[in-house]
């Protein structure tokens, strides 16, 4: 009867029980005009661009856009062997750690114990209020005006259980699960910078050793006409002005070299570091030069509405609204009573053939109150506290939309501005190598001087190496429009699917 009246009082307040504090609403991200009108970016610079961006679907994989095997396979090690990426991975398990502890809270914590000692009661203490022959009888018998030692054998088990009637361990289960899955794109967004970082290096590389075939080549021409000047210097058609000329041209591009190579081997360990390797790891596979990977004609960017479920940072910041909002909920919980359903059920006797005696039980069950009536203020400033956390969160989050907008914004401009750049050089590459052709026949046939050779060789090496760090710059800058719109990690991190048992699920929906 007890048990069933017990039973029936606890279905009554589980029923009534309610969640309060705010529900969290998905704030809406709007959708940016840098991705609605990329025809009028296409006209508002002139001729249009020979790659262009275009509102298709982004593929996963981006850096295959650029058709370069070495580059993917670099780019495809980086899940499994970025540290940081490896970092926010244990962090991740920690999350989930944690959520697997506040879960728990919704349960009833049960407890077995058995036990075994041996006592002896003072004649002096407790025992002796009961008079001789009482505490004889409990402890076993007196021995002049001394209590004797008695045994004491016991098992059983007990429970306790809070009842959620407020909903303070269901937001506390919201706030952990909003916390796994911000801790789970914070991973992603490891993710992606990594590879874009890596994808931006190698690049890099490339055009470093296309500016060191550049300065090798330049430096053979420039032996060449210094051989030419010594030639005519020692048939007295020229001064020894031209010949140190010539001379100092051999000796500043030779002077290139080692800046060159010390950027080459800084990036080949720069992507050595991102692979969690030792310095030069793959230089085997990097010091082969190899052209700057080229980009595509048609460069796919999504849609707008799209941006805010691909970028992790954004998904990680609303993440991070939704816990704050639910922790709200747990400080306001905490102005509530709270009920604890606690009972236990065990055994108890003296001897130990009387363990199994019926009349050795004992039980307890019952409900306790605890009610908050004064606490300095400490309920109210944690109230306060949570309230202005889910604001600066709210705020935070608007702060990084916004400035998601603004990287792939200025990620476009760079990537249509480089590429005009770079067709300028082009083209002033072509007509220095005519002025130089054209000023290496004049001096041959002694109708100019060598400062014309020399002012034309330190163009045309100028702008061929401009020409080769801008092609690279073009394809950084489309790297950098893929890390703006957050690709990468659909392929080495999909959607993952909770995997919590039968707890409520509560991610955000985008």
């Amino acid at each position: 009867m007890i048990f069933r009246r017990s039973a029936g009082l606890l279905a009554a307040l589980v029923l009534a029980g309610c969640t309060v504090g705010p529900d969290f609403v998905p704030p809406d991200s709007g959708s940016p005009a840098v991705l609605t009108d990329l025809d009028g970016r296409r006209t508002s610079f002139g001729k249009p661009a020979a790659s262009q961006p275009v509102a298709t679907a982004v593929d996963p994989a981006w850096w295959a856009l650029f058709n370069d095997p070495v580059l993917s396979a670099l780019v495809e090690r980086v899940a499994d062997q970025n540290l940081d990426v490896q970092l926010a991975t244990s962090r991740l398990a920690e999350s989930r750690g944690q959520l697997g502890i506040t879960s728990a809270s919704q349960f009833p914590r049960l407890n077995g114990s058995a036990g075994y000692v041996t006592q002896q009661a003072s004649g002096k203490g407790i025992f002796g209020l009961l008079g001789g022959a009482a505490a004889g009888s409990q402890a076993g018998g007196i021995r002049g005006s001394r209590l004797q030692p008695f045994d004491l054998y016991s098992y059983g088990f007990d429970a306790s259980w809070e009842l959620d009637l407020w909903g303070r361990v269901r937001r506390s289960i919201e706030s952990s699960d909003a916390a796994l899955t911000a801790s789970t794109e914070a991973r992603r967004d490891a993710l992606v910078s990594a590879m874009a970082e890596v994808a931006r290096d190698y690049i890099q590389l490339r055009g470093v050793q296309a500016s060191l075939a550049i300065a090798a080549r330049n430096l053979r021409t420039s032996q060449q006409s210094f051989g030419l000047v010594q030639e005519r210097a020692t048939g007295g058609l020229v001064t020894d002005l031209d010949v140190a000329n010539a001379s100092a041209q051999v000796a500043t591009i030779e002077a290139d070299f080692p800046r060159l190579q010390a950027q080459q081997a800084q990036l080949i360990n720069a992507i050595s570091l991102l692979l969690g390797q030792e310095p030069g790891a793959v230089a085997a596979q990097l010091l082969t030069p190899a052209p700057v990977p080229p980009v595509p004609p048609r460069v796919p960017v999504g849609l707008p509405g799209e941006l805010a479920r691909r970028r992790p940072d954004i998904r990680q910041a609303e993440a991070d609204l939704h816990g704050a909002t639910a922790d709200i909920g747990v400080a306001v919980a905490s102005f509530y009573p709270s009920v604890t359903l606690s009972g236990s059920v065990g055994i108890q006797a003296l001897r130990l053939k009387d363990i199994s005696n019926f009349d050795a039980h004992q039980y307890t069950l019952g409900p306790s109150l605890s009610v908050p009536i004064f606490d300095a203020g400490r309920l109210k400033g944690n109230l306060a506290l949570r309230t202005a956390q889910q604001q600066t969160a709210a705020v935070r989050y608007q702060q990084v939309v916004l400035r998601s907008w603004h990287e792939v914004d200025n990620a476009l401009t760079a990537y249509d501005t480089e590429q005009r750049r770079r067709d300028a050089l082009g083209r002033a590459v072509v007509q220095n190598r005519r002025a130089l052709a054209q000023a290496q026949t004049r001096y041959s046939a002694g109708v100019a001087d060598f400062l014309s050779v020399l002012d034309a060789q330190r163009s045309l090496l100028s702008t061929e190496d401009a020409l080769a760090q801008s092609t690279a710059a073009v394809s950084g800058n489309l790297v950098s429009i893929y890390k703006a719109l957050g690709g990468g990690w659909e392929t080495a991190m999909p959607e993952e699917v909770a995997q919590h048992g039968t707890l409520p699920q509560t991610r955000p929906h985008l």
